[in-house]
């Protein structure tokens, strides 16, 4: 058997894939544009991918292949339908990030909640260095009992978001994107009134027809202007320059984001222009990356393709 990863480096160099090799031949390649997969895909018989596309340009020539894994659980980048055509399996993960994204969920909000970077510079500018009194609180902020935490997209990483919301005291309600998940515990609202009734709104959904876009002018418009709004679904959920204006203008009151429409930041984004890191904070998509997410991950993989051909 042969197993080639297509762009291994997304995984992390510190991720010990020796397990493959006990299944056959691994070649690993950093990265593949779509150019560079359909001749390193030739005699494979097992891909494995993250953001490389799958399909009829990329892997055309791949005679051999059985098994497409994905190491992510959105499958954007497969042709599923003509992977179906050719007879060729594929697996994605799922799962395998819920804690950790959840962790950083909470580190974003907590990071703008209570002003971190202000506090950070007042003491390390050495303001604090004999202040007259212990404390200083010129930037106030506020509990997070008592506050509304709205979800939006309530699947397995937002119910963790939703039960840890609970454990401060949040009374948590959310809105199905997809208009069918009841999740027992928590009231489903729709879009309007999530909005203007939430003191946090994060995002944990998928991006499909039903969400892209769905965060644009008109929706920072119904929240608070005092709300924390978090992004850790996908990138093009979220209009970028509705937001950025809406934080210009003090629509809201702070950002925190873990993607963007396009990875890696685009040179034309305007909320590069944002530069109060209490206002926004923006992470480079690592909420899933914790060395135990990634460890998951790899050993998920493993596991499916010992399963697919060793049943």
């Amino acid at each position: 058997m042969k197993i080639i990863f297509l762009d291994a480096k997304t995984i992390g160099e510190d991720m010990d894939l020796s397990g493959y090799e006990t299944l056959g031949e691994v070649v690993k390649y950093d990265f593949s544009t779509p150019q560079e997969a359909s001749q390193r895909v030739k005699d494979a018989d097992v891909i494995i991918v993250n953001k490389v596309p799958v399909n009829e340009e990329t892997i055309k020539t791949a005679e051999n292949l059985k098994l497409v894994c994905v190491a992510a659980t959105g499958t954007n980048n497969l042709d599923k339908e003509y992977l179906e055509q050719r007879g060729i399996a594929w697996r994605n993960v799922a799962g395998y990030s819920t804690e950790c994204v959840t962790q950083h969920t909470f580190a974003l909000l907590f990071y703008l909640l209570e002003h971190l970077p202000y506090y950070d510079e007042y003491v390390k500018s050495e303001k604090y260095v004999e202040d007259r009194i212990f404390t200083h609180f010129d930037k106030k902020f506020s509990e997070l009992d008592k506050k509304t935490w709205g979800i939006i997209g309530m699947g397995a990483i937002g119910r963790r978001v939703a039960e840890a919301a609970k454990i401060f005291g949040c009374n948590v309600i959310y809105y199905s994107t997809s208009g069918k998940n009841n999740q027992p515990g928590y009231q489903r609202v729709e879009l309007d009134e999530l909005l203007e009734k939430s003191d946090i709104v994060s995002v944990h959904a998928p991006l499909t027809p039903e969400t892209e876009g769905l965060m644009d002018k008109k929706a920072f418009e119904k929240m608070k202007k005092s709300a924390v709004f978090l992004n850790l679904g996908r990138g093009p959920i979220v209009v970028e320059q509705d937001l950025a204006e809406a934080l210009k203008n003090g629509e809201i009151a702070a950002a925190g984001l873990d993607v963007l429409c396009v990875e890696p930041m685009s040179p034309e984004n305007p909320l590069k222009e944002i530069k109060d890191s209490g206002k926004l904070l923006i992470t480079p998509h690592i909420a899933w990356a914790s060395v135990e997410a990634r460890t998951r991950l790899v050993n998920t993989i493993l596991n499916q393709i010992r399963e697919f051909f060793i049943p």
